[in-house]
């Protein structure tokens, strides 16, 4: 795909066919977290990629909406220092956010959907993937081949007009 396409493909997927993505496949993905820009060339992220059927279940658990994580081929837990100071804890998220989308868009040009999921219990995310203390499981990407319609580019996407949303020189 051309990157456009992987950006207009890309969508969150909630339900998976069940097939698993080759390994070589998933590694680009992460990959693809791992060079993403970070202020400063920080890179405060840590990524647990989970293929284990009964640790995608559990995963599923640390937030009320996370159910579609239990059926995804993979779910990759997106974890940063857990920060007391409001600068470094917002940087370390906006981070986090550029790692996410690049992974996304790279899983997109594969055919691999995605979606995420907040992390509502720390304790339970922590215990299941084995982070240690210090450490703050941001959210929780799921990966998967879309079980209802593959990825195409997209030319009706749902989304504010541009001219509602473009400002130029100001508001």
């Amino acid at each position: 795909m051309e990157t456009w396409d992987a950006i207009t493909a890309r969508r969150n997927v909630r339900e998976f066919a069940d097939r698993a993505i080759p390994d070589a496949d998933l590694d680009r993905v992460l990959e693809a977290g791992r060079i993403a820009p970070s202020s400063q060339n920080n890179q405060p992220w840590d990524f647990v990629a989970v293929t284990d059927r009964e640790m995608l279940r559990e995963l599923s658990t640390v937030w009320r909406g996370g159910g579609h994580i239990a059926n995804a081929a993979a779910a990759v837990a997106m974890v940063i220092p857990d920060e007391d100071e409001p600068r470094v804890r917002e940087r370390n998220r906006f981070d986090i956010g550029q790692a996410t989308m690049q992974m996304m868009i790279a899983a997109a040009d594969l055919g691999i959907g995605s979606g995420h999921s907040a992390v509502g219990d720390q304790d339970l995310a922590r215990s299941v993937l084995g982070v240690p203390e210090g450490k703050l499981v941001a959210f929780v990407m799921d990966l998967g081949y879309p079980a209802d319609r593959p990825l195409r580019p997209g030319t009706r996407l749902k989304r504010r007009p541009f001219d509602d949303v473009v400002h130029r020189n100001g508001w």
